[in-house]
């Protein structure tokens, strides 16, 4: 019979962090009106018979609050770089300026930002969600372990409460990432 071992703790925080990060790195790809690198973090473009990220065919930079720089480092791919800046629907029209891409950050509309927050609240969900599902396989853990035997009822009864309290931390992380996002959306 195979032996359970004692579940640590610390493996389901450090997922639960992940989740976070991974909310984080979502929002970045949000448009907020002001310039910001992130936001072209998901452009793919057609390079070299492949699909692959625009940070691996050129530099983004940030000039000023309402403005982005692309610098294409081959020539040759300066259109589809611009091709696929224009079809990653994000609202953003490029313009050519011989080996770079300028990239005026339009203003959003009202209706435009409560869509943003809208968008916001579905990723602030799906992580929440990811957080829950977290805790659901440690508290399956601990069961697991006290019925094998590698832990008796009293730690269970413990470990299942750090997990709580573990849950209950990132779950706050996310609505204080959620809410900081949404104010600046509705930034004007």
């Amino acid at each position: 019979m195979a032996t359970t071992e004692k579940p640590v703790i610390a493996r389901y925080k450090d997922r639960m962090d992940k989740a976070v990060a991974a909310l984080k790195e979502e929002f970045g790809s949000l448009r907020t009106g002001r310039a910001s690198a992130g936001l072209l973090d998901q452009v793919h473009v057609d390079a070299y018979g492949a699909t692959m990220p625009l940070s691996q065919v050129g530099a983004v930079s940030v000039p000023d609050a309402r403005m982005l720089m692309v610098n294409v480092w081959d020539r040759g791919l300066v259109i589809s770089v611009e091709k696929a800046i224009r079809n990653a629907g994000l609202g953003l029209n490029p313009m050519v300026d011989g080996q770079n891409l300028r990239i005026p950050i339009p203003p959003l509309t009202e209706e435009r930002r409560k869509d943003l927050v809208k968008v916001a609240g579905k990723y602030g969900e799906q992580q929440r969600i990811a957080v829950r599902n977290i805790r659901r396989d440690a508290n399956d853990d601990l069961k697991k372990a006290e019925k094998d035997g590698a832990i008796n009822q009293d730690e269970h009864k413990r470990l299942e409460g750090e997990v709580q309290k573990i849950t209950d931390e990132a779950i706050k992380r996310i609505d204080e990432a959620l809410k900081t996002k949404e104010q600046e959306i509705m930034q004007v």
